[in-house]
């Protein structure tokens, strides 16, 4: 003989306690992550035998990809104003070396017109940077 109020009633877990660790979770993840989105651009070096490592590492880069991007110690610049943005660069800079690092690929045009950028703003050595087979 079963009794209406002795009737098994259905439990259902508590959900408060999942809801407080996933939001718990959520906040940490946000405050932990990294937001700063570091600007490069994919580039294949190109290979040479004689490479050589470099010596002096508080020289001034610029990055050059296989569709003409080119990139002035990480900020993105465009070719008519690599002139200015290299002079500036280099003021109040003991070392005036300028390293280059270009795709394989780049149109040895625009590959020109960066070496002649740098020449005109004051570069006293131009290196251009490759890989070892």
């Amino acid at each position: 003989m079963q009794f209406e109020g002795l009737k098994h009633r259905r439990k259902t877990p508590s959900l408060t306690p999942l809801i407080d660790i996933v939001f718990l979770l959520l906040v940490f993840f946000m405050l932990t992550a990294h937001f700063i989105d570091d600007q490069s651009l994919d580039i294949a070096l190109p290979e040479a035998q004689s490479a050589m490592p470099l010596e002096n590492q508080d020289s001034l880069e610029i990055v050059v990809d296989d569709h003409g991007q080119i990139l002035l110690n990480k900020k993105p610049v465009n070719i008519l104003e690599l002139d200015d943005a290299l002079r500036l660069a280099m003021q109040g800079r003991s070392n005036k070396q300028v390293i280059l690092r270009g795709d394989q690929a780049t149109a040895l045009g625009l590959t020109v017109k960066v070496m002649d950028a740098a020449r005109k703003a004051g570069a006293e050595s131009l290196d251009i940077m490759t890989r070892q087979p």
